[in-house]
């Protein structure tokens, strides 16, 4: 009876359960661990060789010499900020053969390396822990695959972010003193410059004949979408020109530039100093520095001011220019039967109409719109664009340049350079097993690891040209759409000719009530025809 009350009843709900502990077995890895390294070199050319050949010798030889793991590549990118990740081509190689399931685990010397953006670094290390990467820290001796791994990192990448703006800041301190002081030379020259051996500016003869002809051209009549037409065409004949985008806004980048009479008018734009940072427009908001002669000059100042007075007048009298009485002439086509519109003026008010409409009243439907309701229409696409829409275009600038990156990710030029830029880091593994056997001696090691660090740089800067040669037109029309939203004003109370040059392409008349505004980069935005009695 006692036996059966053990079992039975609110005694056996009551027992102690009998638990198992069954232990975890060791995983069995069937193939060695799959081990890539990643480093970024500085950026002159030099140190750059030299670094990466240093850095590309010690991780070679280190995975290499664990005969637990496989050494997958060494990814490196030249001296650029780490506080942007899209900006770092091999970065992006290297999480992209993550994502393929090409790597098991990533080595790093530091965090700070690896990036100086917390965010992005933590976006990073938690989507390859996902894809089962573990990234390993070597100066801070972090590993992420482990339980306190992406919290060490986390600290010690907020202060690595930290370190970066305090560098940032001496560094932008370091600039103004320098043009408080008439001394700075600037990274990147305008067009028809160039840098001597010694670092001092200096005019480069084949572009600087072209800056000369863009400000002569202007001054005899010519507009900026001639003379940039014009030097499209060049483009074919003349390699100096071939690198570069001519479009209407980098002619008026040209014309605009007082650096061209050797003057310099400095911080005329500036990043901003926290992240995500952005590249502004100085209005004020910081000093601007003017220095005189601080190189040789390229266009006699009285061409110079002749050329702003002109771009003034020309602004000033846009709608009195020849064959251009408006500055929407041209530009509106009937949505119905793709006819152009032209203009007609009826008891003082000026209309647009369709050249069908005007012959065959019943072959298109669409009648007359005031060029006022146009310009009013402008206005609030303007208005709208600028408060809402640069948000929306940057988005777009951003899938644009991803979507352009999975296109030429399977461009044949793109897949015989990383063909090649494969070859020569198998020729630097085997360099290194052959030194580890004795087979090759220190000298002769040193001086093949050099010639293919040279190699691989050259591969590599290469591929970074063919990139930019290939640069989506409609990207750089985008950025530029950007650019001048953010340039413009944040109201627009009267219709600016020139601002909607900048940003519109084409206008259709869709019906008698809705526009459509082609815009620069063909996106496409509808406004109403708000019509008033009169």
């Amino acid at each position: 009876m006692d036996e059966q009350k053990k079992t039975s009843g609110s005694l056996a709900l009551n027992s102690t359960p009998r638990v198992i502990t069954i232990a975890p077995s060791t995983p069995v890895r069937d193939r060695k661990l799959r081990v890539a390294a990643y480093a970024r070199v500085s950026s002159r050319s030099e140190d750059q060789l030299n670094s990466f050949a240093a850095q590309n010798a010690h991780y070679t030889e280190l995975i290499t010499d664990n005969p637990e793991w496989e050494f997958v590549d060494v990814y490196a990118d030249k001296g650029i900020t780490g506080t942007s990740a899209e900006k770092r081509d091999d970065f992006q190689r290297l999480l992209a053969d993550c994502r393929r399931g090409r790597v098991d685990k990533i080595l790093v010397k530091s965090s700070s390396r690896f990036a100086r953006n917390a965010k992005e670094c933590l976006e990073a290390i938690r989507e390859l822990k996902a894809l089962g990467v573990g990234v390993c820290f070597e100066e801070q001796g972090i590993d992420t695959s482990e339980l306190a791994g992406e919290f060490l990192t986390a600290i010690f990448a907020m202060m690595d972010q930290k370190e970066s703006e305090n560098i940032s800041d001496n560094i932008r301190w370091s600039i103004q003193k320098r043009m408080a002081s008439g001394t700075f030379v600037p990274s990147s020259l305008p067009f028809g410059y160039k840098k001597d051996e010694e670092g001092a500016i200096t005019i480069d003869p084949g572009q600087a004949k072209y800056v000369r002809e863009i400000f002569t051209d202007f001054l005899k009549g010519a507009n900026t979408w001639e003379i940039a037409d014009r030097m499209k065409k060049c483009q074919s004949v003349d390699p100096v020109l071939s690198p570069y985008q001519w479009t209407v806004k980098a002619v008026a980048r040209i014309l605009k530039n007082e650096k061209y009479t050797g003057n310099s008018l400095w911080q005329k734009s500036f990043r901003t100093p926290t992240l995500p940072r952005r590249s502004l427009t100085n209005r004020g908001e910081l000093n601007q520095y003017y220095a005189p002669n601080t190189h040789p000059a390229i266009i006699d100042q009285t061409v110079f001011d002749k050329v702003q007075s002109l771009l003034r007048e020309r602004k000033q009298h846009y709608f009195s220019k020849v064959k251009c009485d408006t500055p929407i002439s041209g530009m509106l086509r009937c949505g119905h039967c793709g006819t152009l519109f032209r203009k007609q003026v009826n008891s003082g008010i000026t209309y647009f109409i369709c050249r069908t409409h005007t012959v065959y009243l019943d072959a298109c439907s669409i009648g007359p719109v005031p060029e006022r309701t146009i310009y009013d229409a402008f206005l609030r696409l303007y208005h709208k664009l600028r408060h809402q829409g640069i948000s929306i275009l940057t988005q777009l600038l951003t899938d644009l340049q991803s979507a352009r990156k999975g296109k030429l990710l399977w461009s044949l030029d793109i897949v015989a350079l990383n063909q090649k830029i494969a070859d020569i880091t198998r020729q630097d593994r085997l360099l290194a097993q052959l030194k580890q056997q004795g087979l090759v001696g220190p000298d002769i090691f040193i001086s093949r690891q050099n010639e293919l660090a040279e190699q691989l740089r050259a591969a590599k800067l290469e591929k970074e040209r063919f990139l930019e040669a290939e640069e989506d037109q409609t990207i750089q029309q985008t950025q530029e759409l950007i650019e001048a939203l953010e340039a413009g004003p944040d109201f627009l109370d009267a219709f600016d000719g020139e601002l909607f040059r900048e940003l519109v392409d084409k206008i259709i008349v869709e019906s008698n009530d809705r526009l459509r505004f082609r815009l620069v980069n063909s996106l496409e935005l509808t406004e109403p025809i708000e019509r008033t009695m009169r």
